[in-house]
């Protein structure tokens, strides 16, 4: 039976919906790709950010620990033997958990 003027036949009700799929889901792509641009471009930021703050720790640490050489060399120096001593005492506890664990 013919169809009548505006009404859709199963064929064209079927490419309608064809199409109305085909731009949801070019929608949907499009969608998803800037969503992973978004994602990538904060990823990126949030790593150049991690990358400074380690700098910045990695420089305090470095002259924390040459200011601690420092100081330490400076005890050495000026008493040799208490250093010493000091040495010996650390050493004898160190070889003493080492040995309790036999």
């Amino acid at each position: 039976m013919p169809a009548k003027a505006g009404q859709l036949t199963p064929e064209d009700a079927a490419d309608v919906a064809n199409d109305t799929a085909a731009k949801i889901s070019a929608d949907a792509q499009k969608a998803i790709a800037e969503a992973v641009k978004r994602i990538e471009s904060a990823v990126q930021q949030g790593l150049e950010q991690l990358r400074n703050q380690s700098r910045v720790y990695a420089d305090v640490a470095s002259e924390q620990l040459d200011e601690a050489t420092r100081v330490a060399s400076e005890q050495i120096r000026a008493r040799p033997l208490a250093a010493t001593g000091a040495a010996l005492g650390v050493g004898v506890l160190i070889g003493m958990l080492l040995a309790s664990r036999r």
